[in-house]
């Protein structure tokens, strides 16, 4: 049972996660820092019981020491104190989890990585940090035909029992989680941000989704609101928690680019789906795959890449050489469908291929898009 009689600050500090909550808070612990901690100690948290010698030894710097210190003294007005403090109480109230590095399911690929965040903070369903994940990642200001690709491939690979990881960012990322969601996977989304700040504000309805089956992830305590330098160093979280990255579209310039780097870095597979050559969101793809990224074009490509790791995901059922036409279509609508496939086709070839009027044409195709089986695609329509 807790002792209603102790303080605040005394409740803070005999909490197993305060040393790690102060870790995190420690001023000027970055990347960088945290790996030299790593390399120094076998157990992270004996930093905190060094001296100030070897403190300035594996390169802590004042403030930082200053914050160990106050830690060693009990003392709760340190600003380092204060904040690890306040942290808790927010996690303590809104259900956060914290999974530190100290804990045996802290993930263990992501152990695996370069400058490892030392806490994790998470709302959702914990389990699923240690199960297989692909990041599916790509611009935010994706064509339609990008969207649908990165909704259709996360829902077969959540139905092959992947955990559909990303940004939860506008556009590719967004199209993924729900995908997944769409299957009854499961998504996991890392963000920028803390785990109670919803952004952009336009997925506000996809961050209250993901925990019921899914989580939310960050290395940002509570409260933390989107600044640019957070989203790169979220990147080498999404692509160091999955087995492999899948580029769906990016510009030359896209941060999913970085992600993809960092992937390499860390030793994961890289994939991407080739696009048209006018289609200047395809163009990071193809840098890409001349750089060795494998070649997508179906879920297959990415389960026959990551054989390799030894877990492969359950077999698909067979692909089926023929479209299924639903019965209940017209002739002229069932004609269209069959000339359909999953490019582009103009009305003109459509016209061509079925013998069609244009009127005739457009009705046909107006029906299959009221089934949802048709697509309105830059270059004219292809099948959903």
């Amino acid at each position: 049972m807790t002792d209603t009689t102790l303080s605040p600050a005394d409740a803070f500090l005999r909490d197993p996660c305060s040393p790690w909550l102060l870790l995190a808070h420690l001023p000027g612990l970055g990347e960088r820092r945290w790996q030299a901690i790593l390399d120094h100690l076998p157990d992270p948290s004996e930093l905190l019981t060094l001296d100030p010698a070897s403190l300035r030894t594996i390169g802590l710097p004042p403030l930082a020491r200053a914050g160990v210190l106050a830690w060693q003294q009990g003392d709760p007005d340190h600003p380092a104190m204060q904040d690890a403090q306040a942290c808790w109480h927010r996690l303590k109230d809104q259900a956060i989890q914290v999974i530190h590095w100290g804990q045996p399911d802290y993930p263990s690929a992501l152990r695996q990585i370069h400058g490892a965040p030392p806490v994790l903070y998470l709302k959702g369903q914990r389990d699923l940090l240690s199960r297989p994940q692909i990041a599916i990642v790509g611009s935010r200001n994706a064509t339609r035909s990008g969207l649908d690709h990165a909704r259709q491939f996360a829902r077969a690979l959540a139905e092959r029992g992947f955990v559909v990881t990303s940004g939860m960012a506008l556009g590719i990322d967004g199209a993924a989680h729900q995908g997944a969601l769409d299957v009854g996977g499961t998504t996991l989304a890392v963000l920028g941000t803390g785990v109670d700040v919803v952004y952009p504000a336009a997925h506000r309805g996809l961050a209250a989704a993901i925990p019921e089956s899914g989580a939310l992830l960050s290395e940002f305590p509570p409260g933390t609101r989107a600044r640019a330098g957070h989203f790169p160093r979220r990147n080498r979280i999404i692509s160091g928690m999955a087995q492999g990255t899948l580029v769906v579209e990016a510009g030359l310039r896209s941060g999913s680019l970085i992600t993809a780097r960092l992937a390499l870095e860390q030793g994961r597979e890289i994939f991407a789906i080739p696009g048209s050559i006018h289609n200047p969101l395809a163009r990071g793809c193809h840098q890409l795959i001349r750089q060795g990224a494998t070649l997508v074009e179906s879920v297959q490509d990415i389960e026959e890449q990551l054989a390799a790791w030894g877990s492969p995901a359950p077999a698909p059922a067979p692909a089926e050489e023929e479209p299924v036409v639903p019965e209940h279509l017209g002739a002229e609508a069932q004609a269209v469908f069959r000339a359909l496939a999953f490019d582009p086709c103009s009305t003109d070839d459509l016209c061509d291929r079925t013998g069609l009027s244009a009127d005739a044409l457009l009705q046909a195709i107006l029906m299959l898009e009221m089934d949802g089986l048709v697509l309105t695609v830059p270059g004219g329509y292809q099948r959903a």
